[in-house]
């Protein structure tokens, strides 16, 4: 049994190349990866790269001050978090300030844009039906072509019935801006006289009859949709402003092909808080693509059903619905029939992206309070860059004042050492730039400090398992076995320890936010690979180079001569003397 046990350690010392070529097939493939990706450097955060940096203030509705509270905060922050990340914009930071303020910090090289106008849109999501809609320019809103349908919205969408697997031809139709349409003046006092048809339930809440239309707001909501002209951004930031859910308003909107329409819409009929979940989804059953599905609340599916069955004995435009977040008209679906079900499916000519934006907004479209931008600053990137090329030069420096260290102190192992410290390092810089594009994350100047740090860390492994073997040297044996017995204890400390720092970083990423969360990041991952190239690359190289000569004879310059070391005489069994043969004396 020892001698079978034996023979298998011999066999798994004797084969270290199979480690060391392990590894390297990891970081030639991490490093091909990181080439055909096209991102060859790690992604920098705001305080190194700039970026935007958004300051909202919390404003309570009238009579609603005690809103402004840390659930309500929190809730808003947690809601802005999702939005930007269903966004895919990475290491954007989200945070409150003081009682009433939220900053959201959006790092350069991201859409900040589009993120801006998303974490930005802090009204309530509405349902709105349609009375009248054409395209800012004047003319008809494009009309899907070919199908004799309903007109559909410009980008096509249609709404059905979630339950239903019935497809419609609106999801293949094309717009056709050349479709006959009324005169502006007659669609609208048309739309708003036809709209004087029986009322919703009260549990529907206003409905589009409910225009309650005196003369007066409709002259003044038709001089108003007259003067609105959706292709000036000053004029889409207040369209609508002042307007009550209860109240019918104008509103602009853009379609798939980048025109924008203006709109009238009736009180709403449906609030964002009505709307449980919504997903986008590749729907390849019936070939409709991308989709936006909906589930509505319990109190939601009876005004969706009561809304939707009103809109489906309409003419275009007024069988639409206009879903409207902070003002502006995202999508305006038509419909066909009650949808009573409760489930809900936007289809259209959607693409993926077009279809997340819509399921995010819908699904984080009702925040808890009203935010206003108090300000939007662009940082650069001048301060962060001074500050990393401090902390470079400063972690330079320790890197080389640890060198110097293994250099005087460990001679010829410290070739050992910094082999995998390089080896360490590759990995470190190759995993953080496939990081980027693939979970957004981005190199801060706290990440960097804990990149730094990680040196400390490795080093401190190499040195445990480094003075593991002296010590068998020191105890008299030769370098081969004091190698292999040296491991299994120098492991435990190894893993024990590198387990306490990673915790640590674990900890330090759950219970912080913003920038700190990349020093903990960092740090983890740093202790892993710690542990991957101690395993796969330092005891297998430390193994080969035991056969060496140079090591193994203890050459003084190896950092492992046993004079140095004081080591005890050699542990070695050596023959008595035979006891001289005895002649009897005659």
């Amino acid at each position: 049994m020892a001698a079978l046990k034996k023979g298998r350690n011999a066999s798994a010392t004797s084969k270290p190349w199979r480690s060391l070529a392990l590894i390297l097939i990891a970081i030639v493939a991490l490093t091909g990866g990181m080439f055909a990706s096209g991102h060859t450097t790690p992604r920098l955060g705001i305080d190194l790269a700039g970026g935007t940096s958004i300051t909202l203030a919390a404003v309570p509705e009238a009579g609603q001050e005690s809103a402004i509270n840390k659930t309500n905060m929190d809730t808003a922050v947690s809601i802005m978090e999702r939005r930007v990340n269903g966004l895919g914009v990475s290491e954007a930071e989200v945070q409150t300030q003081g009682d009433r303020n939220i900053i959201v910090n959006i790092p350069k090289g991201t859409n900040s844009k589009q993120a801006r106008e998303q974490v930005g849109t802090t009204a309530k999501l509405y349902f709105r039906p349609v009375i009248a809609t054409e395209l800012a320019g004047g003319g008809a809103a494009p009309q899907p072509s070919g199908t004799g349908e309903p007109s559909a919205d410009p980008s096509g969408d249609k709404a059905t019935d979630g339950a239903s697997q019935e497809a419609t031809d609106g999801s293949s139709a094309s717009a056709d801006p050349s479709a006959s349409a009324t005169t502006q003046g007659r669609a609208v006092t048309d739309a708003l006289k036809a709209d004087e048809s029986p009322a919703a339930t009260d549990e529907a809440g206003p409905s589009p009859s409910a225009t309650g239309a005196a003369a007066d707001p409709d002259a003044k909501l038709q001089e108003a949709y007259a003067k609105l002209d959706c292709t000036k951004e000053s004029v889409r930031a207040t369209a609508g402003d002042g307007a009550k859910a209860t109240d019918p308003t104008v509103a602009c909107g853009q379609n798939s092909q980048g025109q924008w329409q203006k709109y009238i819409l009736g009180p709403a009929a449906v609030d964002g808080t009505d709307v449980d979940e919504a997903d986008a989804l590749l729907n390849t059953t019936s070939g409709a693509g991308w989709t936006v599905t909906m589930k509505f609340t319990g109190e939601g599916s009876k005004k969706f059903a009561d809304i939707t069955g009103q809109l489906a004995q309409k003419q275009s435009p007024q069988n639409q619905f206009a879903i409207v977040l902070d003002g502006e008209v995202v999508s305006d679906p038509y419909v066909r029939q009650a949808l009573t079900g409760g489930n809900a499916e936007i289809s259209g000519n959607f693409t993926q992206q077009s279809a997340q934006d819509l399921a995010n907004m819908l699904s984080y479209g009702a925040l808890p309070l009203t935010f206003r931008e108090d300000s939007v600053t662009t940082v650069t990137a001048a301060l962060g860059g001074e500050q990393l090329q401090a902390g470079l030069i400063a972690g330079a420096i320790g890197l080389a004042l640890v060198i110097l260290y293994l250099l005087f102190y460990y001679r010829g192992l410290s070739f050992i050492a910094i082999a995998s410290l390089l080896v360490s390092a590759a990995l470190t810089y190759v995993i953080m730039s496939l990081l980027g594009p693939t979970i957004g994350f981005a190199l801060n100047l706290p990440a960097v400090c804990g990149a730094i740090v990680a040196i400390g860390i490795t080093a401190d492994s190499f040195i445990v398992y480094f003075e593991r073997v002296r010590d068998e040297i020191r105890e008299g044996r030769s370098l081969r076995p004091s190698v292999e017995r040296a491991w299994p204890r120098a492991r435990r400390t190894i893993l024990v320890s590198d387990f306490v720092s990673f915790l640590a970083a674990a900890v330090l990423f759950v219970v912080t936010v913003g920038k700190v969360q990349g020093f903990a990041f960092t740090l983890g991952l740093t202790t892993v690979l710690d542990v991957v190239v101690v395993f796969l690359f330092t005891k297998p190289l430390l193994t080969l180079m035991a056969r060496r000569k140079f090591f193994a004879s203890g050459h003084k310059w190896s950092g492992l001569d046993p004079k140095a070391l004081g080591a005890k005489p050699p542990l070695r069994r050596t023959r008595r003397p035979s006891a001289p043969a005895q002649t009897k004396e005659a």
